[in-house]
């Protein structure tokens, strides 16, 4: 299905969030022996309340997440209002034999809104959401040997061309490490749900959400516009190294204030400008 390219961009700001919180994170044990990864301390504060700060910095009134692995710790830690933000829950009962692609089919009946989908082991400068903030865009960082997993290509108006796995091959054209956050139009909602109801109805759980989105942008019915993240720091938190360098770059006293609290964070002015040619702060991108 070929869709109009007009019909999948607007101008109002996004203020509802999916955050994708089911697996066991077994890379980062012991440390989630007995609490889901989102809740691992980074400095003192937590992934999720690091996330969850950072979403209402940005003014987002929605926020629901998928659960699995230890979810009574994500609904206690919450619960279902923080601040003007409401907290609706899903309950994903096979995450230990899914992938994100079952998760993100978990949202399809109760998000109806645009919305902005986050994987919950980033750390990350909120400002960096300022851009992310609209619908059908991508975030990306200029890619670096050290950076692996999913890959995608931009033509010269900033869209995304083409998804590539990751590859430790040397390759000749310029690509950006996907940084798994992502927000939707509800025409490109619809439009994938579509499509994630032909995977998981055939059994094809285990898949990455990347494999849908690759499949769609190459068949012209899904766009994305990219969005540097290459100007602030980034980590994607999967093992106990993860975790250690992640901690130097967000040191605990950017969070003045917890979640119960006012909201105050040390913020900078970023460059409006996306530049291929701009190295990334140091930070790991998301193996996707």
């Amino acid at each position: 299905m070929k869709l109009n390219f007009n019909n999948f961009y607007g101008n109002e700001r996004i203020t509802t969030a999916l955050l994708l919180a089911a697996g066991t994170g077994s890379r980062l044990y012991p440390l989630t022996r007995n609490s889901p990864k989102c809740l691992t301390l980074v400095n003192e504060k937590s992934i999720l309340e690091r996330l969850v700060i950072g979403l209402k910095q940005q003014g987002f009134k929605r926020l629901v997440i998928v659960t699995g692995y230890q979810e009574n710790c994500i609904r206690e830690f919450l619960g279902i209002e923080t601040e003007d933000m409401d907290i609706e829950y899903i309950f994903s009962p096979l995450y230990k034999t899914t992938n994100n692609i079952y998760s993100l089919w978990m949202a399809r009946e109760i998000i109806n809104e645009p919305f902005m989908l986050i994987e919950s082991d980033l750390v990350f400068d909120e400002s960096l959401l300022d851009d992310m903030c609209y619908p059908n865009r991508i975030a990306v960082a200029h890619m670096q040997a050290w950076m692996k997993g999913t890959t995608v290509t931009v033509d010269q108006t900033q869209f995304v061309k083409k998804f590539q796995k990751g590859t430790t091959q040397p390759y000749d054209d310029i690509r950006y490490k996907t940084v798994n956050i992502y927000s939707f139009s509800l025409s490109s909602w619809y439009a994938i749900v579509e499509r994630l109801d032909q995977y998981i109805s055939v059994g094809r759980v285990n898949n990455y959400y990347e494999t849908v989105f690759a499949e769609m942008v190459a068949d012209g019915s899904l766009y994305f516009k990219a969005v540097s993240f290459d100007y602030k720091p980034w980590y994607e938190i999967d093992t106990i190294a993860d975790l250690a360098e992640a901690e130097k770059l967000f040191p605990a006293e950017i969070y003045q204030i917890g979640i119960p609290g006012n909201i105050i964070l040390q913020t900078s002015e970023m460059s409006d400008q996306f530049s291929p040619k701009t190295k990334s702060t140091k930070a790991k991108a998301v193996a996707g």
